[in-house]
C-alpha cells in the first residue's frame, strides 16, 4: 500500500516524499489507519519491520491536525533502552520536519546535570512529544519536573524488553499518573503472559495486529559449533585467525562475561570493544560511533544492540551465548544480511545449551550447520546425546579428584589411632577422619604433619592440656578459620573467570 492511500497529513506526507518513503510495510499498513481512528492497539511484530513509523507518522498527523493544547505534553513514549529513545527521536525530526510547532524532547539517564535541566527546561516548556526511559521519566516525575495530566496519547516501544528488564512497576506508576481518557499504543516482539496481563492493565478494548515471526533471512550463513564452556574463548580467537574480523558484532548473556571477553579479545591483539548497561551514556555513545564509524572492529555486547539499533553492513553476528527463546535469535543475528547484503552467523552452542538450541532449530524448520571444532581444541560434547557428554566429563574430574584425595588420607588414618587409641575399627575411623568434628580432635603431633586440620594455637608442652587449656584454643580457632575461609572465595572467584 501507498502512504498516499492513508489518510495522514499533507506536511508528514511531504516529509515521507523526502526520506523516499512510498510503500507501507505490513505492520505501517494495518496500524496507521486503527491509530487514526483513535483505537488502542497492541501490534505483536519484530524489530526492523517498520514499527516506530507505524505509531509517529498516525500520532504526528492528528498532533497537526489540531485540537490539542499547546502548553500541555501530548504524547508519551516509553523506550527500554537510551540507544532505542535516541533513534525515536531521530525518527521523530525527519516525519515532523515540515510540521508547525510541534517540538520533542528525549529523556533518558546517563547523562550530566547539564543534560538533565535541558530535558527538565524542555517538559516544562510544554514539548509535545516527550521521548523517555522508565528510570529516568520516574526521577522527574517524583520532583515534579513534568506534568502528564494532559497526555493524550501514550506510547509502549519493545514492551517485552521493558519487562525483561524490570520496568513494570515504574510502567505501572508512570501510568497512575495519565488520565484516564487517553489512546494508548503498545508494540512487543513478543506476546508472553506478562505482556498479555500489562495490555489487559491499561488498555481499553485494543485492536490487535500480529505478524507472525519470521524467519531469518536466506542471505544468512548460519553456523553453529557445539563446545564445552572453556572451548569458547580459544575457540572465537581461532575464528578470527582464520578470517580477519570486520563489523562484527558478538552477543553475550552477561555483563561480566562481556569484559571479560572484550578485555580477553583485546589482549589477543583484536580491536574489540564492549557495550553493555554499566557503562555511562557518553562511554555508550563513544563505542556506538566508533563502531559505526569503522575505527572498532568487533563489538562485545549484550541484548541492548538486539533489537532497535540500526547498524548496517554487520558481516558477522556471534552468539557468544545461545539465546533464551527463538524471537531473540532471530532478533540478534537480524543484524546482519539487512539491505539485501549477504551475512553469517555463528552460534557457540555448549553441553548445557544443547536442548535451547534444538528449540531454535525446531523453530527454523531446519537443522543449523554443525561446524567441527578446530585441530587442537580437543573434543567436543555429543549434540544428539549431551547426557552421555555430561557423564564422560564427570567420570574424568572424579577420577582427577580421587587422585587428589590419596594424598590426605594417610595422614588422616594415622590420626584416628593417636586421637582413639586403637586400630581395631580402622576403616571406619577412616570414613570418619573426614568429618569436620572429628578433625577438631585432632592432636598435635598430627597438626605439624597436617596444617590443614590445624587450627588452634602451637602447643607449649608434651604432656595434652588440660580441659580449661583446651577451651582457650577453641576461643582462637574460630579466628584462623575465619581468616583461612576468606581466602577460599578468591581462588573459586579466579577460577569462574572465563579463561583468556
Amino acid at each position: 500500500m501507498d502512504f498516499y492511500d492513508l489518510d495522514l497529513n499533507d506536511r508528514v506526507l511531504d516529509a515521507l516524499d523526502d526520506m523516499n518513503f512510498t510503500e507501507t510495510t505490513p505492520i505501517q499498513e494495518s496500524a496507521i489507519p486503527s491509530i487514526l481512528n483513535g483505537r488502542d492497539l497492541i501490534g505483536i511484530a519484530q524489530t526492523g519491520t517498520g514499527k516506530t513509523a507505524a505509531y509517529l507518522l498516525p500520532v504526528l498527523s492528528l498532533l497537526q491536525d489540531g485540537g490539542y493544547p499547546k502548553d500541555a505534553i501530548n504524547c508519551v513514549i516509553m523506550s527500554p533502552t537510551r540507544e532505542l529513545a535516541q533513534q525515536i527521536d531521530q525518527a521523530m525530526q525527519g516525519f515532523s520536519y515540515y510540521l508547525d510547532n510541534i517540538s520533542s524532547v528525549a529523556v533518558y539517564g546517563g547523562n550530566d546535570g547539564i543534560r538533565y535541566e535541558q530535558e527538565k527546561r524542555g517538559m516544562q516548556q510544554g514539548a509535545d512529544v516527550v521521548i523517555a526511559t522508565p528510570g529516568r521519566l520516574i526521577s522527574h516525575l517524583s520532583l515534579g519536573n513534568i506534568d502528564l495530566n494532559r497526555v493524550s496519547f501514550f506510547i509502549l516501544d519493545e514492551a517485552d524488553r521493558m519487562l525483561d528488564m524490570g520496568f513494570y512497576d515504574d510502567i505501572i506508576q508512570i501510568v497512575k499518573s495519565l488520565p484516564t481518557n487517553r489512546q494508548t499504543i503498545m508494540f512487543s516482539a513478543t506476546m508472553p503472559n506478562r505482556i498479555q496481563q500489562l495490555a489487559h492493565t491499561i488498555l481499553n478494548n485494543p485492536v490487535e495486529v500480529k505478524l507472525a515471526v519470521s524467519k531469518p533471512a536466506d542471505n544468512i550463513n548460519q553456523q553453529a559449533y557445539i563446545c564445552y564452556e572453556t572451548q569458547k574463548i580459544p575457540l572465537i580467537k581461532r575464528i578470527f585467525k582464520q578470517t580477519t574480523p570486520q563489523r562484527v558484532i558478538i552477543f553475550v548473556g552477561s555483563k561480566v562475561k562481556t569484559k571479560d571477553l572484550a578485555i580477553s579479545l583485546q589482549r589477543a591483539g583484536f580491536n574489540a570493544r564492549a557495550m553493555h548497561s554499566d557503562l555511562s551514556q557518553g562511554e555508550r555513545d563513544d563505542a556506538m560511533y566508533a563502531f559505526r564509524a569503522g575505527q572498532v572492529d568487533i563489538l562485545v555486547a549484550t541484548d541492548i544492540v538486539a533489537r532497535g539499533i540500526d547498524i548496517d553492513d554487520i558481516r558477522l553476528v556471534i552468539n557468544f551465548d545461545v539465546p533464551h527463546d527463538e524471537e531473540d535469535y532471530v532478533h540478534r543475528i537480524g543484524r546482519t544480511a539487512r539491505a539485501g547484503r549477504d551475512g553469517n552467523a555463528i552460534t557457540l552452542v555448549s553441553e548445557k545449551d544443547i536442548p535451547k538450541f534444538k528449540n531454535i532449530e525446531r523453530f527454523l524448520g531446519t537443522p543449523v550447520e554443525k561446524a567441527p571444532l578446530y585441530e587442537g581444541l580437543g573434543e567436543a560434547p555429543d549434540y544428539d546425546n549431551p547426557a552421555s557428554s555430561n557423564r564422560k566429563k564427570s567420570s574424568t574430574q572424579k577420577r582427577s579428584k580421587g587422585k587428589g584425595k590419596q594424598t590426605d588420607k594417610p595422614a588422616k588414618a594415622s590420626a584416628k589411632p593417636e586421637n582413639e587409641g586403637g586400630t581395631a575399627k580402622e576403616p571406619s575411623k577412616k570414613k570418619h577422619a573426614r568429618k569436620p568434628g572429628k578433625e577438631k580432635k585432632a592432636a598435635p603431633a598430627v597438626e605439624q604433619s597436617a596444617p590443614t586440620i590445624s587450627e588452634g594455637s602451637t602447643p607449649t608442652t608434651d604432656t595434652p592440656a588440660q580441659p580449661e587449656e583446651k577451651k582457650k584454643k577453641r576461643k582462637h580457632r574460630p579466628r584462623k578459620k575465619t581468616s583461612e575461609h576468606k581466602a577460599a572465595p578468591t581462588a573459586t572467584t579466579e577460577q569462574s573467570q572465563l579463561p583468556e
